[in-house]
C-alpha cells in the first residue's frame, strides 16, 4: 500500500507530478520507499541529497567516520562548522533541512558481517557509497542473499564506474569481480586523489538508478557496466553476464553467509608489534638522519605532491615504480620511504621484505606526521 501526500508534499514534488513516468503515484511510491546508503562521503553526499530531495520516504545513513576538512572538497553533504562530527548526525542535520517530510535513520558505526543483516532488514535498495573493497564484497553478498538492488559506484582519481547488480535478474557483483586485487594494486583516493566534482557525477547516477528502480520506469543498468572518463567526458557501457559458477548467485553457491571480508581481502588488520618493527616514528628518523650514517631517504609520492611539501635530502621514486620493479634497489641498504599519511610507505616497505629485503621501514604518518612532531615548516595536505 502507498503513502498518500500531504499539501505541502504537493507542492514540494510539483515537477515531478507532471512527468507521466512519476506523476501522483510514482510520489507515492517513492514516499513509500526505504533505502540504505552506505558511507556518506564523496558518492554518499549526492546520492543522499537527490534521494532526499526526492522524496524517498525513509533514508538510512551508515558511516563510522567524522567530517575532516580534507573531505570538503567533494563531499559536499558537509559544512567547515561540521567539522569533527561524526558524518551521519552531519548528513542528518543537513538533509532534514532539505526535506523535512522523509524520515532520516543514522547508524554511527562501520558496517560489518555482525550488523548487516539487521541495519539492513528494513530497506528496499542498497546503494553503496564506500571507497574499500571488503565493504563492496559485503554488500553484494547481503544483497544476494536477501534478494535486495545493490546501486553499485566507484571512483578514482579522473574515473568512475557504476552498475546495478541484482541477482534475480542479472550478474553480481562476485561475477564480475571474482576476486579482489592484491591491496597494493587498489589504492583510494586518499592514496591517490580524486578530481572533487567526479563523484558528484557517480553519485548522481546512482541516485538516478535508484529512483528509476522504485518508480518501475526505464530501463535499470542491470548486466551493464558504465565507465565513465571525466578527462575526455567519455561514458562506455561495458555488457555483463551471469557466471554459472559464481560463490553466491549460481544455483549451487559455496557462500550462502556472510563471510569475513576483510580476510577475503587480504587485508587483516596487522599484529602492531609486526607492524611496529617496520615503522619509524618521525623522532626516531629525525634522529637517524642527524645521525653518522643516516638512512636513504625515499619519497614515494608522486612528483606533483612535492611541489606541496617535501623533506630535505628525500629522493623521489614513486609508489607505482618501486612496486612495479622498474627502479633498482639495494637489499642490504638501509632505506625510509614516505608518503603523505604513510599508507603507500607501509605498502612499498611490506612489498619489499616480502622480496627480501631486511633493512627498510616506513614513516608512521607520513610527510604529514613529520610536519606536526618534528618540522612544522613543512605544509600539511
Amino acid at each position: 500500500m502507498t503513502a498518500d501526500l500531504n499539501p505541502a508534499e504537493l507542492l514540494r514534488y510539483s515537477r515531478h507530478l507532471m512527468l507521466p513516468e512519476v506523476g501522483l503515484e510514482g510520489q507515492r511510491k517513492l514516499k513509500a520507499a526505504s533505502v540504505l546508503v552506505v558511507g556518506t562521503g564523496g558518492l554518499g553526499s549526492p546520492i543522499a541529497l537527490y534521494l532526499a530531495a526526492a522524496g524517498v520516504g525513509r533514508l538510512g545513513l551508515v558511516d563510522d567516520d567524522v567530517v575532516d576538512v580534507s573531505n570538503l572538497q567533494r563531499q559536499i553533504l558537509h559544512s567547515s562548522a561540521a567539522t569533527g562530527r561524526p558524518k551521519v548526525e552531519s548528513a542528518r542535520t543537513r538533509l532534514a533541512d532539505l526535506n523535512p517530510e522523509i524520515e532520516i535513520v543514522p547508524y554511527h558505526t562501520r558496517l560489518t558481517s555482525q550488523n548487516a543483516m539487521d541495519i539492513a532488514a528494513g530497506y528496499d535498495i542498497i546503494v553503496d557509497g564506500t571507497d574499500n573493497f571488503p565493504t563492496r564484497y559485503l554488500l553484494n553478498d547481503l544483497c544476494v542473499l536477501t534478494g535486495k538492488p545493490y546501486i553499485y559506484g566507484s571512483i578514482y582519481r579522473f574515473d568512475g564506474q557504476m552498475s546495478v547488480f541484482d541477482a534475480r535478474s542479472g550478474p553480481c557483483y562476485r561475477c564480475l569481480f571474482p576476486a579482489p586485487p592484491p591491496p597494493h594494486l587498489a589504492p583510494t583516493c586518499a592514496d591517490g586523489g580524486v578530481l572533487g566534482i567526479l563523484p558528484g557525477t557517480i553519485g548522481s547516477l546512482q541516485a538516478t538508478e535508484t529512483i528509476k528502480l522504485i518508480l518501475g520506469a526505464g530501463s535499470p543498468l542491470i548486466g551493464k557496466l558504465l565507465l565513465y572518463d571525466a578527462l575526455d567526458l567519455s561514458f562506455q557501457q561495458v555488457s555483463l553476464r551471469k557466471n554459472p559458477h559464481c560463490k553466491v548467485c549460481s544455483a549451487e553457491p559455496e557462500i550462502t553467509g556472510l563471510i569475513d571480508y576483510e580476510d577475503f581481502c587480504h587485508l587483516k588488520p596487522a599484529d602492531p608489534a609486526a607492524q611496529a618493527a617496520l615503522e619509524v616514528t618521525p623522532a626516531e628518523l629525525a634522529a637517524r638522519l642527524a645521525g653518522a650514517n643516516p638512512p636513504r631517504l625515499i619519497d614515494v609520492r608522486e612528483p606533483v605532491e612535492q611541489q606541496v611539501s617535501t623533506i630535505a635530502g628525500a629522493e623521489l621514486i614513486p609508489y607505482g615504480q618501486i612496486l612495479a620493479q622498474t627502479v633498482e634497489l639495494d637489499p642490504q641498504a638501509e632505506m625510509v620511504f614516505f608518503c603523505r599519511t604513510g599508507i603507500r610507505g607501509m605498502r612499498v616497505v611490506e612489498n619489499l621484505v616480502s622480496r627480501g629485503f631486511c633493512r627498510v621501514a616506513s614513516l608512521r604518518g607520513g610527510i604529514n606526521a613529520w610536519a606536526r612532531e618534528v618540522d612544522p615548516a613543512v605544509r600539511q595536505y
